[in-house]
């Protein structure tokens, strides 16, 4: 049987209710429609990843990037809605950091790796793989455990960075390249954090 415990699983009944979660409460979220579920939009980056993988193999930058920012936001949203309206699921609690994985995933493969730096992307992919096989190995052992500030600041930052490494092909700003790289080896340092937190 899972091991569902406080230390490793947020559930309905122990939420913890973090600064963004605050602030988007009174922001964005009045405006999401109270028949939306957070699941909703875990599905919504589902669907959208093989969009962002096709408008990033043909470069169709413009496109691009509000789908990839799109898709992004959906995984900032669907936590806090989780947390602010009581509806955390188990089936949210995996597919979440699935969902994100695969996002980054598809476009460090794509995009980075093509286009930036075929290390940087091995790096991330490579610390993203560790990040599963952690989880997988605790599921093994029964146990879940919901993502930590150091998870939710490491996508936060790639978000941003892929996301302005694309602006800066599209409009050939030189400058935002160096910025976003040294986001994403910043996102590393979350990645291992959240490794050693979580442990394998």
């Amino acid at each position: 049987m899972a091991t569902l415990t406080s230390r490793s699983l947020m559930t309905n009944d122990t939420i913890v209710l973090y600064r963004h979660d605050r602030f988007l409460a009174k922001t964005i979220l009045p405006l999401i429609p109270k028949w939306v579920k957070p699941n909703h939009l875990t599905v919504l980056r589902f669907i959208s990843i093989p969009f962002v993988a096709y408008l990033t193999w043909t470069e169709n930058w413009a496109w691009l990037i509000p789908v990839f920012i799109l898709s992004g936001l959906t995984d900032m949203l669907d936590g806090t809605l989780a947390r602010v309206r009581k509806q955390i699921t188990l089936w949210g609690t995996i597919a979440d950091p699935a969902a994100d994985k695969l996002l980054i995933g598809s476009v460090a493969v794509l995009f980075l790796a093509r286009e930036i730096s075929f290390l940087l992307a091995f790096t991330l992919v490579f610390l993203e793989f560790l990040i599963i096989l952690g989880a997988y190995m605790r599921k093994r052992r029964g146990e879940y455990i919901s993502a930590n500030w150091s998870g939710k600041m490491k996508m936060l930052l790639q978000v941003i960075a892929i996301a302005g490494l694309i602006i800066a092909k599209l409009f050939a700003i030189a400058w935002l390249t160096p910025i976003c790289v040294a986001l994403i080896i910043t996102s590393f340092f979350f990645a291992i954090v959240s490794l050693v937190t979580y442990g394998l």
